[in-house]
């Protein structure tokens, strides 16, 4: 079984290369970002409550996105593993993801952190605002993002180094490159 999270600033490449590991490793990515976004479109009540604090470039409450995660990591599908992708993103998710998988006597098995240069990273979402029309990346969104990801998912990243399971890797390239990268930082 492999337990294994993607962490990394906003426009880093998480979700592309969550989506590449997990069909490698035959897992199930487990998208924070990718579940709000839905709620949001569907106007369902997490999304109405989640929109207002993606619309400002703020991570969702801890108490909603931790019970999004509980429920999510009990289906059947994560049987054989998973790799969650934009949690958890504070120290108290860290608390609340290692008693989740200890409920089930489980442990993660690696971090994978995705580094990349700031500038690049609000080119890339700026780029990709255009092609995606989000409203949610404009440059001052953006740079409030990663500011938001140094002052609190920095001290997730040192959280998980203690531990021994950070694999950092650099998050700039090919998508091949970044992805070979990955595979020999898991091996």
């Amino acid at each position: 079984m492999t337990r294994l999270l993607i962490v990394g600033p906003p426009g880093s490449g998480k979700g592309t290369q969550a989506a590449r590991i997990t069909d490698r490793l035959g897992v199930v990515a487990i998208s924070t970002g990718d579940i709000f976004r839905a709620n949001v479109k569907e106007m369902t009540p997490l999304g109405i409550e989640a929109k207002k604090y993606m619309d400002a470039g703020d991570y969702v409450p801890d108490s909603v996105t931790n019970d999004m995660v509980r429920d999510r990591l009990k289906q059947a599908d994560v049987a054989d593993g998973f790799l969650l992708d934009g949690y958890p993103r504070t120290t108290a998710q860290v608390a609340e993801l290692e008693d989740i998988l200890a409920s089930e006597n489980q442990q993660l098995d690696a971090v994978i952190l995705l580094a990349a240069d700031e500038d690049e990273l609000v080119a890339r979402l700026l780029g990709r605002a255009q092609t995606e029309g989000r409203a949610d990346d404009t440059e001052e969104v953006i740079r409030h993002r990663l500011a938001v990801y140094r002052e609190q998912t920095q001290d997730v990243v040192e959280a998980y180094r203690a531990r021994g399971l950070v694999r950092e890797v650099d998050g700039l390239g090919e998508l091949d490159e970044v992805t070979a990268r990955i595979v020999a930082a898991l091996a």
